[in-house]
């Protein structure tokens, strides 16, 4: 290592050997000698001087560089938050939108909702448990635009629309009510008609749930409106299945149904039905829509045909010439089933009609009555005395007999 020192010595002594220079100046020869130290001290000098300006250099450009990067990043910063802002704007701008579509939406909805099913009621009767969610939908609306001003048209749609609901429950509510006080008026308990409908239906299938909120959850006022509809249904449906046209194409009843004197032993009877004067071979229709449960002769009636509507009502058609149906086949109202006649216990050709509750017999007279289309004079004939002699009768059997 000394040695490699003092060769390294060597070599830089050698860059810097001793010199001399001659000046002459005013006829006079001087000599200048600068020694091998001097010329160290000046080189080293230098060299510090020159590295002295470089590193200032460098430390200017270092900080010009981090002074443009700073700048640079600012810019960015401030676009990132400019970027935000305009989103944030948009989004509010959105909101605006998409409320505006809600509104035409629900517009929309009311419309068409009222051109099939008429003014949705609005107004809250005392016996009626529907809620009415109008004050509360003030209050929530004037809360939500204080503190979000530009959630106040959801907030307002939102109301449109729980009060839309809140009307269509009461529409389906009052409904329902309407045609269960008509069972009772025919003698049928709305009550155990939905009991047996829900006892003796096949149902099933896979499970699609139904939610309104995020969390899977159902609102309560929701959930009311679909309870509404399906009683609502159901009941429609059950009226759907009592009679509903006229069994016969006749004009008069020779029998109306409940006391009367007897054909043939001219003494009082219970007559449990109608029966409808008509030509021999004349169409007879089923009242409602039903399953032919039985298709043959009963004791009294001749050839008979019945029709089950469910919930425990039956109709039965008596005295028939001819058989237009078969056990299993589905009927709608005003299908042929059969032909008039007079089979069994009958003085001439006529139809024997009788509507069956739980296999209780029922005055017809009410079910035809329930609809518009039944002429005012078969009602008026129906409530009227039976003839004294000419018609068409039976004897019918006694009260709960087949």
């Amino acid at each position: 290592m000394r040695h490699r020192l003092a060769h390294a010595r060597g070599r830089i002594d050698g860059w810097f050997p001793d010199r001399e220079f001659i000046m002459r100046s005013q006829g006079q020869v001087r000599f200048l000698r600068i020694s091998t130290r001097t010329q160290k001290r000046a080189a080293m000098g230098v060299a510090v001087l020159v590295l002295a300006y470089v590193g200032s250099i460098a430390t200017l450009a270092v900080i010009r560089w981090r002074d443009s990067y700073d700048i640079d990043a600012l810019l960015t910063r401030q676009a990132r938050v400019e970027k935000a802002d305009n989103r944030v704007s948009a989004y509010r701008k959105n909101l605006d939108g998409v409320a505006s579509d809600l509104q035409r939406r629900q517009d929309f909805i009311e419309k068409v909702t009222q051109a099939h099913l008429g003014k949705l009621p609005r107004d809250a009767k005392r016996d009626e448990t529907v809620t009415n969610s109008s004050g509360e939908a003030r209050r929530v609306i004037d809360k939500v635009s204080a503190a979000v001003p530009e959630a106040g048209n959801l907030a307002r749609a939102e109301a449109r629309q729980i009060a839309f609901v809140e009307s269509l429950t009461r529409y389906a509510d009052r409904r329902a009510a309407t045609d269960a006080a008509t069972m009772r008026k025919l003698g049928v308990n709305p009550q155990m008609l939905l009991a047996a409908r829900d006892d003796g239906e096949a149902m099933g299938g896979p499970l699609f749930a139904l939610s309104t909120n995020a969390d899977g959850s159902i609102d309560p006022r929701f959930a009311r409106l679909g309870a509404s509809l399906a009683r609502m249904s159901a009941l429609d449906q059950a009226r759907s299945r009592m009679p509903q046209v006229l069994p016969a194409s006749i004009d008069s009843i020779s029998s109306g149904f409940g006391y009367r004197s007897d054909p043939f032993t001219r003494h009082g009877s219970f007559h449990p039905g109608l029966d409808f004067r008509g030509p021999l071979g004349a169409p007879i229709y089923a009242a409602a829509r039903g399953v032919v449960s039985f298709v043959g002769q009963r004791s009294g009636y001749g050839n008979c045909v019945e029709v089950t509507h469910g919930s425990g009502l039956v109709t039965r058609y008596a005295h028939m010439s001819a058989f237009r149906s078969h056990v299993g086949q589905q009927v709608v109202a005003g299908q042929t089933i059969g032909a008039i006649g007079s089979t069994g216990r009958s003085t001439g050709p006529h139809l024997h009609f009788e509507v069956r509750i739980n296999n209780r017999p029922t005055n017809p007279r009410p079910f035809l009555e329930a609809r518009s289309h039944v002429s005012s004079k078969i009602v008026r004939q129906s409530a009227g005395p039976a003839p004294a002699a000419g018609p068409a009768e039976d004897s019918g059997p006694d009260k709960g007999s087949d």
